[in-house]
């Protein structure tokens, strides 16, 4: 690794993890987990270390070099000559049809509140968890960044699915 002129191996890596958790989640998408992509995120800026220009700030050098290979590792790998409408669907996330679920919804969610247990709690959330708010539910149980407004907005729809499946006593108020 090329360190820049003045700075520790301790001082890179931390400004490279500032910038890695900050864009990094930007990037999870169908098909990687945020881990997934903070790691190929971290390498990136470690190759950038050799094309580094010491008379910008690191931060920002790393912050444009790691935006850009990632939009276009996205581009490289998700869009292709397809029409519009089919590269849609490989970016965003996609809602489950009850034939992708590994569970018996009939079985596993009765009434009985014997039943309740944190994975059929799980399995329901990520079975019924609508398309559009999949990506921020996914960045709160990763512990990356949400709005408060948004993070809200999760929780009231994680409340109520479990409500629906036969988990309203098992739901922790506190969230």
């Amino acid at each position: 690794m090329n360190l820049p002129e003045g700075m520790t191996e301790e001082q890179v890596i931390a400004q490279i993890q500032i910038v890695v958790n900050r864009i990094a989640p930007k990037y999870a998408f169908y098909g990687y987990t945020t881990d997934d992509i903070r790691q190929e995120a971290f390498i990136l800026c470690i190759e950038a270390l050799n094309r580094y220009d010491p008379t910008r700030p690191l931060e920002n050098f790393l912050s444009v070099n790691l935006s850009n290979r990632l939009k276009t590792f996205v581009r490289d790998n998700y869009f292709t000559a397809q029409t519009n409408e089919q590269r849609k669907k490989l970016v965003q996330p996609a809602q489950l049809d009850y034939e992708d679920s590994i569970i018996d919804v009939a079985e596993t969610f009765g009434n009985s509140y014997e039943q309740i247990d944190v994975k059929s709690m799980t399995r329901a959330i990520d079975q019924y968890m609508p398309a559009n708010v999949r990506m921020d539910y996914l960045k709160l149980i990763n512990d990356v960044y949400v709005s408060k407004q948004r993070r809200e907005e999760v929780i009231d729809i994680v409340k109520s699915i479990l409500e629906e499946h036969g988990y309203a006593e098992g739901i922790n108020e506190e969230g």
